[in-house]
């Protein structure tokens, strides 16, 4: 857990003993409920803080530009704490651990599936975070919702899904001035080249990548900021499996 306080110090963000035991509660919460219910491959805890926790915290200490996004002065919203939502969050990534290290954020977790959503409120509960809330949804049928449609000022996903499909499942609830941050590995180029034309059409306009190495690993991790310029379009997101079937 120090590693991820000197990355995030290293960045001006202070980080509590407080909220290292709650990252390490969290840790430990997914490694056991693991054992009757499939929320990971990753068990060991080097490699769990690796390529979740610290994976998940990245960008707060990848760029000045992507740290600003998660912070009230770097958002142009009237409202103080910055909305993110968490698209398809699974066991919690990278929602719980921003909100962890970022306590300002004001956050909502949406998943599929419910097993996987009374977790995250098990653990909401037992870490005694605040202003966060986790709901069971589809991201086609969230996105369409009246109350989460066009209403955060950040939107993540960290899901191996093409960045055309992964557009249409997030931009939608992305208001006009905020950002869809796609958590990606390594070189995207080609791939953001070819989900241009569903950005666009979603109402998005992508900024240039940021490429970053997980300190003290070989992991190559790659942040895409799509900044929501107009309105979505009301025929998006389309129905359940209609994106995956007939990608933008």
């Amino acid at each position: 857990m120090e590693r991820i306080r000197a990355c995030l110090e290293g960045s001006g963000i202070p980080v509590s003993d407080r909220q290292l035991e709650q990252l390490e509660t969290y840790l430990q919460m997914v490694v056991e409920k693991n054992k009757v219910m499939n929320l990971t491959a990753i068990t060991e805890r080097e490699e769990f803080i690796e390529k979740h926790l610290l994976d998940s915290v990245a960008p707060l200490f990848a760029s000045p530009e992507l740290l600003r996004l998660f912070l009230p002065q770097g958002n142009d919203t009237k409202a103080g704490a910055v909305r993110l939502l968490d698209v398809g969050t699974g066991a919690g990534f990278p929602g719980i651990p921003l909100k962890i290290l970022c306590p300002s954020l004001s956050v909502t977790l949406l998943d599929s599936l419910r097993k996987r959503v009374d977790f995250l409120q098990e653990v909401i509960a037992a870490l005694g975070l605040r202003d966060i809330c986790a709901f069971h949804m589809r991201a086609e049928e969230g996105g369409r919702n009246a109350k989460l449609r066009e209403s955060f000022d950040l939107v993540v996903s960290r899901a191996v899904a093409n960045l055309s499909l992964l557009s249409e499942y997030d931009l939608p609830f992305v208001r006009i001035g905020g950002t869809f941050l796609a958590y990606k590995s390594g070189e995207i180029r080609e791939e953001l080249e070819q989900a241009g034309h569903a950005i666009r059409v979603l109402g998005g306009q992508a900024e240039e990548p940021v490429f970053l190495t997980l300190p003290g690993t070989e992991i190559q991790r790659t942040f895409i900021p799509i900044q929501k310029k107009q309105k979505t379009p009301k025929a998006y997101p389309r129905k359940p499996g209609s994106a995956k079937k007939d990608p933008l």
